[in-house]
């Protein structure tokens, strides 16, 4: 197989000697060089780039994650994989908004970080399993937010229109005119729209109609 170019960015010794250990049984992983930071993981990579660097957060200088989204601006070419310690939803889904490919635990095998570094060269994306479990609960979490966020209109668009005029400051008067019909029609609407927000004044009904985006 084609030999795989990477770099490895960790500033633990230990940590360095156990990824390198894991990997040096694949003839065709070629680690072309090592930085203790993020810094000079950027720098390195400006003169050689590679096809994937395992990239460590916790490090001085330059974190992992900030080194992530300069390679990811600088030279989308290259693919990060997030090897860390942490399972924690806030590093993880940075890492991913940073460009980050893949994320992937150091305590996973050596044939795993393999396969994971030939299957992200094959467009997919490395995660280990406990990782790729919290990204989907994070989504269900996300969407189901995002359905709830905005509750099902109730409103007509007719109402909308004059809630909208009077929340700008326009009198029933004012909106009648404005929208050539009668006042007394105005006031129907208002009196429909205080019924289905189940309210009883203009700025309940306007505080209302925002707080569920209708507005």
């Amino acid at each position: 197989m084609m030999p795989i170019h990477i770099a490895i960015a960790e500033d633990n010794d230990l940590a360095l000697k156990s990824i390198k250990k894991k990997l040096s049984g694949y003839s065709d992983i070629v680690v072309d060089f090592y930085s203790i930071n993020g810094r000079d993981m950027v720098e390195s990579l400006m003169e050689k780039p590679v096809s994937i660097v395992l990239m460590d957060i916790e490090m001085p200088v330059l974190d992992g994650i900030a080194a992530t989204k300069q390679i990811n601006e600088l030279l989308p070419e290259v693919k990060v994989i997030i090897l860390t310690t942490f399972d924690d939803d806030e590093k993880i889904f940075s890492s991913i908004l940073a460009g980050a490919t893949g994320y992937l635990l150091k305590d996973e095998s050596g044939e795993n970080i393999y396969n994971f570094i030939r299957e992200t060269m094959n467009g997919g994306a490395a995660m280990s399993a406990g990782i790729a479990l919290k990204a989907m609960q994070y989504i269900r979490t996300s969407i189901a937010k995002e359905s709830g966020a905005k509750e099902t209109n109730l409103l007509s668009a007719r109402e909308i229109e004059i809630l909208t005029q009077i929340r700008d400051g326009l009198s029933y008067k004012e909106v009648a005119y404005k929208l050539g019909i009668s006042e007394g029609t105005v006031r129907k609407h208002i009196e429909h729209i205080y019924q289905k927000l189940q309210v009883n004044n203009k700025v309940s009904a306007i505080n209302a109609a925002t707080g569920k985006k209708w507005l």
